[in-house]
């Protein structure tokens, strides 16, 4: 979708919007002078909430935008280039500092990624970015300057709850849109700005935060009004006798709910019974508020109507995509292998094709394993395959009794932790062969693709599982230089595992990609092997597929490509996070040496 049709659809929805409440103030009963100026104050001071969002999404899109432009360009000049000299370096000095200082850099130190982990299941989250810190900082200052500005602090106590009360209640419901919209997985943000569902989910999660503490200074600030001008009380007494009332304490008490269970500690510990809980609470929430606004001040109800519609909206794609993906002649089925290092590997067999790109992600419900939970897995290896079947004759004599038929699967790696994955990997493990088919619904494919083609070096480096990630860029690359359809003249693969057993993970597909034509001329492949039992399972194919014994040293690996780098150089990094922030340093301190660019796959919920 183009800016200007984002921007004309943003226009109708907001006059839509403002229409409706235009409409609710002259629909209800007569107001008084001073009610009708305070609701037009509130009015105001929303509709420049709304705005000011939707100048950040623009500005956010005209940047993109034109880091798309430059790609592309980049592209078109490079191709049937090697050396590509004048990308190389950078053309000056503000970029690398604003990446190195800004971008790219952690709040604090190095640690970002790195989880704060109590054991093995349990961890209390990560650190954001220094610029994810600057953004979530700068919605907060935003959200307290909307509650407070233009409000007379000198007025009687009575009047200045009043007014803080009102405040706060309108802008938690105005926030109830931005939270549902970035809480979907069909969130159209995530593809129009090409920003990850990560950061989303990030910001998700401080939004519900400043949510609970609007609803509650909007509660707390009746409160005192009411006790304080009568007793706690004459406070049951009217709880008793207004429904509106009641409604607006379920409503509150279910968001206290919400902020309570919704800590890392426990989303990790007990991610199923999670979002079961905070599916059931916003559910109460939405209803309460629903009767609350609906009752006693319905000029605000279309805000919560509009984030209802959103999670409606999200649930309603989600359902029709896993029918028409799930659902024709035949049904998914998904073959589930046990393999060494407590991974299994599970090839889905689709009815119908799907379009993958390189870095997307699919959920996965298997019913026989985990009811109706369903988790996301990055797709490691997709592929359609033509069947032909014949008529009912033997042998076909004529082109009319042979027709064809994409066979499409698409394959996943999938680490054994806890939960879904664990009960996963015992089914396949004690089933006959260990291995296992099961009925499966798949969903998606969902996540931003990070175009790799304009870069003429790609490092790609992975840690573990995280092969997954950098698997179907190698493939694309390699197929891209072989046609001459993207800038690549290097990739470097460097893989960190604890046991030359995990080369089986990816080995039919990695087979496939090293009997590509022209891979040699453009693909080095480096094994680091953290753990082998002994020397002797050390040892390395060939000149372009190397294997050594022990950690890599990230920043010499980096500084031999940058010295033989061709254009714009990639790194990308998918695995734990302690090597995710290792990374991050090394490209951070050699911003300055070459045209770089830091890519970081991660997924937290």
């Amino acid at each position: 979708m183009s800016a200007m049709g984002s921007s004309r659809m943003g226009g109708m929805i907001f006059g839509v919007m403002f229409l409706y409440i235009g409409t609710a103030m002259g629909a209800t009963r007569k107001l008084t002078p001073e009610q009708l100026a305070n609701i037009q104050e509130n009015y105001d001071y929303s509709k420049w909430c709304l705005v000011s969002v939707a100048g950040l999404i623009a500005v956010t899109l005209v940047y993109k935008a034109i880091n798309d432009l430059q790609a592309k360009l980049r592209l078109l000049l490079c191709l049937g280039s090697d050396k590509q000299q004048y990308w190389a370096t950078p053309r000056s000095d503000i970029f690398p500092k604003i990446k190195r200082s800004l971008l790219w850099a952690p709040l604090f130190g190095k640690r970002h990624n790195r989880e704060f982990r109590l054991n093995r299941a349990v961890n209390v989250g990560t650190l954001p970015t220094r610029f994810q810190a600057l953004a979530l900082i700068a919605f907060v200052a935003s959200n307290i300057a909307f509650c407070t500005v233009s409000i007379d602090w000198k007025q009687p106590r009575a009047a200045l709850l009043k007014e803080v009360r009102s405040r706060t209640g309108i802008m938690a419901t105005i926030n109830m849109m931005p939270l549902f919209l970035l809480a979907g997985r069909n969130n159209p943000l995530i593809r129009l700005l090409k920003i990850s569902f990560d950061t989303y989910n990030l910001m998700h999660r401080w939004l519900g935060r400043i949510v609970v503490i609007e609803a509650l200074a909007h509660t707390i600030a009746y409160l005192m009004n009411k006790v304080g001008t009568s007793s706690w009380s004459a406070f049951g007494e009217t709880l008793k006798q207004s429904y509106p009332l009641r409604m607006a304490l379920v409503s509150t008490i279910a968001l206290v709910l919400l902020l309570m269970h919704s800590p890392s500690i426990f989303r990790h510990a007990f991610y199923e019974t999670f979002l079961t809980i905070h599916i059931i609470l916003v559910s109460v929430m939405l209803g309460a508020l629903w009767a609350h606004l609906s009752s006693a001040s319905q000029y605000w109800l279309i805000y919560v109507k509009v984030a209802i519609a959103l999670w409606a909206a999200d649930r309603c794609i989600r359902f029709v995509r896993i029918i028409y993906r799930n659902f024709s002649t035949k049904m998914t089925r998904a073959t589930v292998e046990a393999l060494a290092g407590d991974a299994v590997r599970v090839t889905v067999t689709m009815p119908r094709p799907w379009k993958f790109s390189p870095g997307q992600h699919a959920y996965l419900y298997m019913p026989s394993v985990g009811l109706w939970t369903s988790h996301p897995f990055t797709v490691a290896w997709s592929e359609s395959k033509e069947v032909i079947k014949f008529g009912d004759k033997d042998l076909a004599l004529h082109r009319q009794d042979i027709y064809h038929k994409e066979k499409a699967t698409m394959s996943f790696i999938i680490r054994r932790r806890t939960g879904f994955t664990d009960s996963l990997y015992r089914k396949a493990a004690n089933s006959p062969d260990k291995m296992f088919t099961t009925l499966t619904f798949a969903e998606g494919p969902y996540g931003v693709t990070h175009s790799l083609d304009s870069y003429g070096t790609s490092v790609l480096i992975a840690g573990g599982v995280g092969i997954t990630h950098q698997v179907p860029y190698i493939q694309h690359l390699v197929k891209g230089y072989r046609d001459g359809t993207v800038a690549t003249r290097r990739i470097v693969l460097v893989w960190i595992i604890q046991s030359p057993e995990h080369l089986e993970w990816i080995r039919p597909w990695m087979t496939s990609i090293l009997a590509m034509e022209k891979r040699r001329d453009v693909l080095k492949i480096m094994l680091f092997v953290t753990k082998p039992k002994s020397t002797k399972e050390i040892h390395s194919p060939s000149s372009t597929v190397q294997m050594f014994p022990g950690k890599p040293n990230i920043g010499t690996l980096l500084d031999m490509e940058i010295e033989n780098k061709a254009g714009t150089m990639a790194v990308t990094v998918c695995g734990s996070g302690s090597l995710s922030d290792d990374v991050r340093t090394v490209v951070r301190s050699r911003a300055h040496l070459a045209n770089i660019d830091f890519i970081e796959e991660a997924f937290s919920w």
